[in-house]
């Protein structure tokens, strides 16, 4: 029990059961807890922006071989690729096999467009042509101070590949960012005790907000859209795994602390750092996951595929619209181009899923106004899935590259590994 106590998760599933309490019995005090939430997820923030640099620049600057980071990128897209479309046909499949919305029978006309048309304004804002143009920053103290990772990933990228092609004076300026990533990492180890106190805040403030009530009307929405988590991260992903030697069931075991504050706050962000020293700790070298992660990040969202899908299929059923098998199909390809570039994006799983109504217009752009209720809940599944997917991602395209000390992986995942303790302990 006392190990229990003394573990991060241990403390983060505490907070959660105390967020819950104090939100259902004094919403009003729940709701004050807030700053606790936001607090951590800055202090979290603050760090990622140099800490993803540092890592892509090492990384790159490291590998020796600049072919050989020129494929991992290569290897990523087409893995996303697959991944996602993957992830959109599970969230069709089971929308369709279980029906969450059928019987619903909402009249379109008499929904709020109020919201809806604000998300949808800031959908045609987000066009293809502007998100290529957003990935090339203004001025390189502009993305770090925004915290766009892909913008940072611009710009770290290239300097990376000047350094690797810079001699012995680019050599000792490596030596030198290296060490400041170490830090970097060591102080990430100090943020991530506080997350305890993150996470009370941010549930506390949800259940007291919201109530467990709110989830009533649409539960079997949320049931749904976690057996269609579940199935992916169990089932596809823990497949794939499989097929690089490593089990699933491990792999989340091993990520369990990160996967709790995931929970807590709804936002993957808070766990990027720990995330990425996770992963090399497992026996994956710095380049890939410098590379596959930040791109996952925005191209790898398996969680927020399978939401975009399912929602849009329920709104169908919940206002009786019939979708054609053409309909499905567009679908599926508006889906590919509007899920990419969601992360950063404010309330980007709203404004998305906008685009993908407007897309269609067949679908009422006001049947958004039936999932915002709960889309905080289906937040938290979004942000699990993305988390477990980008992780389990870096590991095959780390085994697909034969960059992955298997050896070290079952090692580290099979015994009692203290992650934390090195991290901040003295170097």
């Amino acid at each position: 029990m006392s190990k229990f106590l003394r573990a991060v998760y241990g403390q983060v599933v505490i907070a959660l059961i105390l967020g819950v309490a104090i939100g259902m019995v004094f919403p009003e005090t729940a709701v004050a807890l807030k700053p606790l939430g936001d607090g951590f997820l800055k202090l979290i923030k603050m760090i990622v922006a140099p800490l993803v640099f540092f890592v892509i620049v090492t990384g790159i600057a490291g590998a020796g071989d600049l072919k050989k980071v020129g494929r991992v990128g290569v290897k990523c897209l087409v893995y996303f690729e697959a991944l996602t479309t993957l992830a959109l046909i599970v969230g069709i499949v089971l929308a369709y096999a279980v029906q969450p919305g059928a019987g619903m029978n909402v009249d379109p006309a008499t929904l709020d467009a109020k919201d809806a048309a604000g998300f949808a304004k800031t959908a045609t804002d987000t066009t293809i042509a502007k998100f290529l143009l957003n990935l090339i920053p203004d001025t390189i103290t502009d993305a770090f101070a925004r915290g766009d990772i892909l913008q940072i990933m611009v710009f770290a990228i290239p300097f990376g590949f000047a350094l690797a092609l810079g001699g012995e004076t680019a050599h000792h300026v490596v030596k030198v960012i290296d060490a400041v990533l170490h830090s970097l990492f060591r102080m990430m180890g100090f943020i991530v005790r506080l997350a305890p106190l993150g996470v009370l805040g941010a549930i506390g403030f949800t259940v007291g907000k919201y109530g467990i009530h709110s989830l009533a009307p649409l539960a079997m929405l949320l049931v749904v859209f976690y057996l269609a988590c579940l199935t992916f991260v169990l089932v596809v992903l823990g497949l794939i795994l499989r097929g690089a030697g490593l089990s699933i069931f491990r792999l989340i075991a091993y990520l369990k602390d990160e996967l709790l504050i995931v929970a807590g706050t709804a936002s993957s962000d808070a766990v990027i750092p720990q995330i990425m020293g996770k992963l090399e700790h497992l026996g994956i070298s710095k380049a890939t996951v410098g590379i596959v992660i930040p791109t996952g990040y925005s191209f790898n969202l398996d969680g927020f595929s399978i939401y975009l899908t399912l929602a849009v299929v329920f709104i169908a059923q919940a206002t009786n619209t019939v979708l054609s098998t053409g309909d499905l199909i567009a679908l599926l390809f508006v889906s590919l181009l509007t899920s990419k570039g969601a992360h950063g994006v404010p309330g980007s799983a709203l404004v998305i899923l906008a685009a993908t109504l407007t897309a269609n217009p067949a679908l009422p752009l006001a049947g958004l106004g039936l999932v915002l209720a709960v889309d905080w809940f289906m937040g938290i599944g979004r942000a699990l899935t993305n988390l477990v997917g980008n992780c389990v991602a870096t590991v095959v395209i780390a085994a697909w590259e034969r960059d992955l000390d298997r050896a070290k992986a079952q090692s580290v995942l099979s015994g009692d590994d203290d992650y934390l303790a090195e991290v901040a302990a003295p170097a």
